[in-house]
């Protein structure tokens, strides 16, 4: 306990809302985690790295896009912070009013896209992934599994859509809990599919699942919605000023989902032009990568959101200030020596939870290769799920919408330049550049705007905590030498466990060891504003 006390008192996150919310949400992003790698495990074993797997994926990719364009841009960037200020100015009635209104049409354009989408899957399929099958020599058949598979699975994009509002009016009334049990009934349904559809129909087990899950994802919010106290009505009236705001701040949102999306997108088109294998290999790597991210930037940052939200509709810009930086140093504190941690034990870690069924050691060490040198970035992926809400909640949304383009353009250049020599791993570092990038600039924007960084004696928590992470990577490569010098088969199930488990714990507890003490020998727990 005294431990955690420590760290929380360097992290500074004070505000007991803050982290009851970050609690349930973390809690809910873990168990989700949990079973999105359970979900992966179980995918990995029934089809491995397997050629065939590269379908899925692409097909994967078209739901997925317009789910994240329509219902990703309303939650977090739009509808928050205009519903936060209804509620303050105008009362619950014109709140509940905007939200439904809102909810309908977010239904209705869903429904649209995805039949959109649907009738012209098979001009998508080979703008998203023009290698698909010819590496095997069945481009044909290939692809159009793949249309088939998107088809099967764009009604998900209806009910995500759905279920998108559906949370972002708990998140708005700052109830988390249905909102962070939501994406496990989402991945247990996926895990079903596999479990128990896949045999008889192939891919289409998974694909199915995740049909499923997205109608699980949405309903199992009403009971929670109902609680809330929302009254909703049929109505949609584009052009309320309240519906228009959301609207409008919803553009420059979509194109920056949009290109984040385009960077999913190029990972698969770019892996395309080397095999149907590089699909799957790039996929698995960049899933593994999202699991840290998952549990510290987005966590943090979705639970710290709504009271941006507040602050910023209440013009507490000190207090605004404040919860901005402390939730980054409490993302950065976590996520910095993850990224380490998991590049090093990439193989071991990748070994022990997917090297089973189809997915065998060769598959281990083509997936381990990318992964290492996405890990280098993960930082920048959790520290920009903070600095971006940090706009969004000014109703700043172009800000982080044009350096998001910026970032995606240099991605998809630096993947055209470095393919050709070092083919997964080059497009692996280009992502890594890329989000360095965007992190940065935005770190420097977000400061310029409202200032205070420095003043927490930002640049020495960061050396010092640059510092204890490389001591305690160190520290477990060390522990690596030795163990892969010794008897122990760390190839073996056993071995890899060991590996894991041992390295992490000494890792673990020198940068704890070294990181406390340091911080308050140096006096960075204070505030000095």
């Amino acid at each position: 306990m005294q431990i955690i006390q420590k760290i929380r008192s360097i992290i500074k996150v004070k505000n007991s809302t803050i982290l009851s919310a970050a609690g349930i949400v973390g809690l809910g992003f873990l168990g989700s985690r949990i079973l999105g790698l359970l979900r992966s495990i179980t995918l990995a074993e029934a089809f491995g790295t397997d050629p065939e797997l590269a379908a899925y994926w692409v097909a994967f990719r078209i739901p997925d896009l317009v789910f994240q364009l329509i219902a990703g841009a309303t939650l977090s960037a739009a509808f928050i912070p205009v519903f936060s200020r209804v509620h303050l100015k105008s009362g619950p009635a014109d709140a509940w009013q905007l939200a439904s209104r809102v909810l309908n049409l977010i239904a209705l354009f869903s429904f649209v896209c995805a039949t959109i989408a649907f009738i012209f899957a098979p001009l998508l399929i080979p703008l998203i992934a023009p290698g698909l099958g010819e590496s095997t020599g069945n481009a044909n058949e290939m692809q159009q599994k793949a249309i088939n598979l998107t088809r099967l699975m764009m009604i998900s994009p209806i009910f995500f859509g759905i279920s998108g509002m559906l949370s972002g009016i708990l998140q708005a009334k700052e109830k988390f809990l249905a909102t962070a049990i939501a994406p496990m009934v989402y991945n247990l349904s996926i895990i079903l599919g596999i479990l128990f559809l896949s045999e008889p129909f192939g891919l289409y087990g998974p694909a199915w699942g995740v049909a499923i899950g997205s109608l699980g994802h949405a309903f199992i919010q009403i009971p929670a919605i109902y609680r809330s106290g929302m009254h909703w009505t049929a109505s949609i009236n584009i052009k309320s000023k309240n519906v228009l705001e959301v609207l409008k701040l919803m553009g420059p949102r979509v194109i920056g989902l949009g290109a984040s999306q385009i960077n999913l997108v190029a990972l698969i088109f770019f892996s395309s032009m080397i095999s149907d294998t590089a699909i799957s290999v790039i996929t698995y790597a960049y899933l593994m990568m999202m699991l840290p991210i998952g549990l510290t930037g987005m966590t943090i940052s979705t639970a710290v959101f709504p009271t941006l939200a507040k602050q910023a509709a209440a013009k507490q810009f000190t207090e605004l200030q404040q919860t901005i930086w402390n939730s980054l140093r409490a993302v950065l504190f976590i996520a910095i020596p993850s990224s380490f941690a998991l590049a090093i034990l990439a193989k071991p870690i990748i070994r022990l939870l997917f090297e089973h069924g189809a997915f065998n050691a060769q598959s281990t060490d083509l997936v381990s290769q990318p992964l290492i040198f996405l890990c280098i970035g993960i930082f920048a992926h959790a520290g920009i799920e903070v600095l971006s809400r940090g706009f969004y909640a000014m109703e700043n949304t172009k800000t982080p919408v044009t350096m998001a383009v910026l970032a995606m353009i240099l991605n998809i250049i630096l993947c055209s330049v470095l393919i050709s020599p070092f083919e997964l791993i080059g497009i692996a570092s280009a992502v890594t550049v890329s989000i360095i990038f965007e992190f940065v600039i935005l770190l420097w924007l977000l400061n310029r705007k409202i200032g205070g960084l420095f003043k927490q004696n930002f640049a020495k928590f960061i050396s010092k905590l640059i510092s204890s992470t490389l001591l305690a990577a160190l520290a477990m490569m060390l522990v690596q030498y030795l163990l892969n010098h010794s008897k122990i088969n760390t190839d073996s199930d056993t071995g890899s466990i060991l590996s894991v488990l041992l390295t992490g714990l000494i890792g673990v507890l020198v940068f704890l060891t070294i990181s406390i003490p340091w911080f308050q020998a140096k006096n960075l727990t204070s505030t000095k504003l």
